[in-house]
C-alpha cells in the first residue's frame, strides 16, 4: 500500500486510462469519494469553531486548542483529497492520508483525556456525597441524643 502511483480518480481508481472522449457518469467511488472530502470540510469547521468556544475559558483552553488542531489537519487532508481528485498525483493522496492520520491521533489524545476528566469527575461527585451522607448521619445522631 506504500505506492499509490497507479490509483487514478477519473477511471474509478482502477489505473487504466480512458481513450474515450465522451461523457462517463461518476462512479460510485468518485461520488463516495466527493462526499467523503465534503463530511471532512464540514467536521473541519465544526471542529475549529467548538475548539474556538472551549477556548473562552482558561479551563477549557486545555482541550479546546487541540481540538481547532484536530479541525485544521482535518480540513487540510480535504484539501490534499481534492488536489488528488483533480491533478492524480500520488503525492498528495500520500499527505491527505498522513493528515488525517495526524487528525486521528489528536482525536485519541482528546478521547483518552475526556474519560480520564469523566472518570475523576464521578471519583469527586462519590467523595463529596459520602462526606455529605456522613455530616448528615452524624448530625442525625446527634438529634437523637437529645430525646
Amino acid at each position: 500500500m506504500d505506492n499509490f502511483d497507479d490509483i487514478k480518480i477519473e477511471d474509478g481508481g482502477l489505473g487504466e486510462e480512458s481513450q474515450q472522449p465522451s461523457y462517463k457518469p461518476p462512479t460510485m467511488f468518485q461520488m463516495m469519494f466527493s462526499k467523503l472530502t465534503g463530511d471532512m470540510r464540514f467536521a473541519g469547521i465544526f471542529f475549529i469553531i467548538s475548539g474556538g468556544i472551549s477556548c473562552l475559558s482558561i479551563i477549557g483552553a486545555v482541550i479546546g486548542i487541540p481540538i481547532i488542531f484536530m479541525g485544521i489537519r482535518i480540513r487540510e487532508a480535504a484539501d490534499q483529497f481534492d488536489m488528488f481528485k483533480s491533478t492524480n498525483n500520488p503525492q498528495a493522496l500520500r499527505m491527505g492520508f498522513e493528515l488525517q492520520a495526524k487528525y486521528f491521533k489528536i482525536q485519541k489524545i482528546i478521547m483518552i483525556v475526556y474519560i480520564c476528566l469523566i472518570v475523576l469527575y464521578f471519583i469527586i461527585i462519590i467523595v463529596i456525597m459520602s462526606m455529605g451522607f456522613g455530616s448528615f448521619y452524624n448530625d442525625f445522631e446527634q438529634l437523637s441524643y437529645l430525646k
